[in-house]
């Protein structure tokens, strides 16, 4: 799966939760480079917790980006004389880029970037115990009243610690 800027987690977790929900398909990469390259490792996250048992494989890469510039002067743009060419800046840019490979096959764990599956799927922290209720009313036992006393406007300060 392609993941870029613009992609919608949403839209692509739906399409790859029900690409890797046929039994057909074996495995699934999500690809995406500069800006795309965080929402990449959300999704395979995201797709690792949903389904128990995910091989990972992540590759890393640069992918070179050309951009081009064309610079216009200040003030009202001149209409250009054919076959002039307009002054622009071009810059070769080499940008990060991601490749993470999810299989329910097991792969090579000598390959580098393997991640084995999660042994304890699901949340990373242990869900808190319950705690017993009160009514908004009554301060549990031992404990004092939540009102504090504040003193009068004027009033002296004593200290009552003694």
């Amino acid at each position: 799966m392609r993941v870029k800027e613009g992609s919608k987690i949403r839209n692509l977790m739906a399409f790859a939760t029900a690409s890797m929900a046929q039994p057909a398909t074996r495995a699934i990469v999500f690809s995406g480079c500069g800006g795309a390259t965080t929402k990449t490792v959300t999704c395979a996250e995201i797709l690792k917790r949903r389904l128990a048992g995910l091989h990972q494989v992540t590759r890393l890469r640069y992918r070179s980006v050309r951009e081009v510039w064309e610079s216009l002067p200040p003030g009202p743009t001149p209409a250009l004389a054919p076959g002039e060419p307009a002054a622009s800046l071009s810059v070769l840019k080499n940008v990060p880029g991601l490749a993470i490979l999810l299989s329910k096959d097991a792969l090579d764990p000598r390959q580098p970037g393997y991640q084995p599956p999660n042994p304890h799927p699901g949340p990373s922290s242990p869900p808190a115990a319950p705690t017993a209720k009160r009514s908004l009313g009554d301060p549990a036992a031992g404990e004092g009243s939540a009102k504090r006393l504040q003193p009068e406007p004027g009033a002296t300060v004593e200290d009552r610690t003694a």
